[in-house]
């Protein structure tokens, strides 16, 4: 897992949905599964940018055929 900096960008669930080009209720359902890190905040979710470029980089290493 990356360090945390005090400064880095933090995204809505909004935000991520148009960024992956997905539904918001697909980034929920992530943050539900524990596939995506999010903080709760006031009810609404927040994810950082480290916690986005890992959950992307799993995705990417996931979908990756397997050589033979």
């Amino acid at each position: 897992m990356r360090k945390q900096k005090m400064d880095e960008q933090i995204y809505t669930t909004d935000e991520v949905a148009k960024k992956l080009r997905v539904d918001i209720k697909t980034v929920r359902k992530w943050i539900r599964a524990g596939d995506l890190v999010a903080m709760d905040i006031g009810g609404e979710y927040r994810i950082r940018e480290s916690n986005l470029q890992d959950f992307i980089q799993r995705r990417e290493r996931r979908q990756r055929p397997t050589e033979t």
